[in-house]
């Protein structure tokens, strides 16, 4: 070993540099490092450290040591800096563990990106590239979402699924009854318009009674399951995208993570499950809402009795069309249901992201449904039915 060097204040906390024949030097930290007293100043070790040159790495024995603080912390920080600057190696295997790891904790900051580069104009090619990747990215969260739900769901059928039955009683409610007031204004407006439509050209040809046909038909096959799926996906998909996303923002989602609980068994599955359960029901309640506006131009309009009306109805609607509208709804169910859930999982940390996923929520439902729809349309043709 070298030369030695002593630097005490006030007998409190001690350095003691030592350098040895391999060009490294040890530093002895001795004594009781806290703010309360004056603690050994790191911008006098390094002129101590400059003094000794060439050094090629700093090391610690600290068995002396006897307390510490942020004072001792900032002494390593600032020599940590210094060594980093002058290319000399910083060993701190000699330090106690808490201190390492506080160190690594001021020391690792984030790399700053330059605020004052300004991207030039993006290429044609670079945006359909940007535009493939986020693509990528998207089908992978929706992937990965869905595979989730189809997990949850056979836990749900094992009576394994981690919810609370009285959520799922909550939300049957909410999606069932009441979802009935608004229901029924829409379905009956909607049933008056066929039958005012029907009526116009109907009329022409002493035809009349066949508007209870038009109305049943199209409320039993179409009209009931869609306008149905629209009113729920403004009012119920809007609405599990705004909660499940403020508990993204309120951070509850992480929680729920680190307690060992899955959002999607915890959350999403209560959630789909009412409105699965929910939208046959509300189908078969708009498609005797629907009717029922339909009778009441028929009855007050084209002068056609009660039992005219009611028989042709009869006859018009077989059990395949109300199948099909029934097929419809629980489908539609599923869409409304995964897009709101989903948009409340990705949406961000901010007030606005939740409104920007309610509505992203609506939309994506809307644009399913009328997606679904024209499927089905295309394969009832198909097979004839």
């Amino acid at each position: 070993m070298g030369r030695f060097f002593m630097q005490t204040i006030r007998s409190v906390g001690v350095v003691q540099l030592s350098k040895s024949s391999d060009n490294i030097v040890t530093l002895g930290l001795s004594g009781n490092w806290q703010l309360r007293e004056e603690a050994p100043s790191a911008y006098d070790m390094q002129k101590r450290i400059e003094e000794n040159l060439p050094v090629s790495s700093i090391a610690f024995e600290t068995s002396g040591l006897s307390g510490w603080d942020s004072s001792l912390l900032v002494f390593l920080v600032n020599l940590s800096l210094y060594c980093s600057q002058t290319e000399i190696v910083f060993d701190d295997s000699g330090l106690p563990e808490g201190i390492r790891r506080l160190i690594m904790l001021a020391t690792a900051v984030p790399e700053k990106k330059d605020a004052q580069k300004q991207p030039g104009k993006e290429s044609f090619l670079s945006a359909i590239g940007g535009a493939t990747l986020k693509l990528a990215v998207s089908y992978r969260e929706v992937t990965d979402f869905i595979g989730s739900i189809v997990l949850s769901s056979i836990f749900f059928m094992r009576g394994r699924a981690n919810y609370r039955r009285v959520d799922l009683f909550r939300l049957v409610y909410e999606c069932g009854a009441q979802a009935l007031p608004i229901v029924s204004l829409i379905s009956v407006l909607i049933g008056l318009i066929l039958a005012f439509v029907g009526a116009i050209q109907l009329r022409m040809f002493g035809a009349q009674i066949y508007v209870a046909d038009l109305v049943g038909i199209a409320m039993v096959r179409e009209m009931g399951a869609m306008m149905t799926a629209i009113i729920m996906a403004g009012r119920t998909g809007a609405a599990f995208a705004a909660q499940i996303g403020t508990m993204q923002v309120n951070e509850e989602i992480d929680a729920f993570k680190t307690l060992g609980v899955s959002p999607v068994e915890f959350l999403v599955m209560p959630r789909m499950i009412a409105l699965i359960l929910m939208m046959p029901f509300l189908c078969i309640y708009a498609d005797f809402v629907g009717i029922l506006g339909g009778f009441l131009v028929g009855i007050g309009m084209l002068d056609l009795s009660f039992m005219e009306y009611y028989n042709e109805t009869v006859s018009a609607i077989s059990l395949t069309n109300c199948s099909i509208g029934l097929v419809k709804s629980l489908i539609f169910g599923i869409l409304i249901a995964l897009s709101g859930c989903l948009r409340g999982m990705q949406c961000g940390r901010s007030a606005s992201a939740v409104g920007a996923a309610a509505t992203s929520a609506v939309v994506t439902a809307i644009v399913w449904i009328i997606v679904m729809d024209a499927i089905f349309a295309v394969l009832t043709q198909v097979l004839g039915i």
